[in-house]
């Protein structure tokens, strides 16, 4: 049985350093995902934006990482 997996939306505007550093530090691949936009002038536009993808516990560890990064 294959294990799921979890997507975390990368935030727009993060930077490519964290990005690099999210893919040599954690088991997680990088992919595309088509995801409506509800703000703005986007009423439900379709974008696709990237994810990280991984098992749930790495994606958590991602998404404290990133969240520490941004602030930072």
């Amino acid at each position: 049985m294959e294990e799921e997996t979890y997507d975390m939306i990368i935030p727009p505007g993060t930077p490519r350093s964290i990005i690099a550093d999210v893919i040599r530090q954690y088991d997680v691949e990088i992919v595309q995902r088509p995801q409506r936009m509800y703000f703005a002038n986007m009423s439900g536009d379709s974008r696709e934006l990237l994810a990280f993808r991984g098992k749930k516990e790495e994606i958590e560890k991602v998404h404290a990482y990133v969240l520490q990064k941004l602030q930072e």
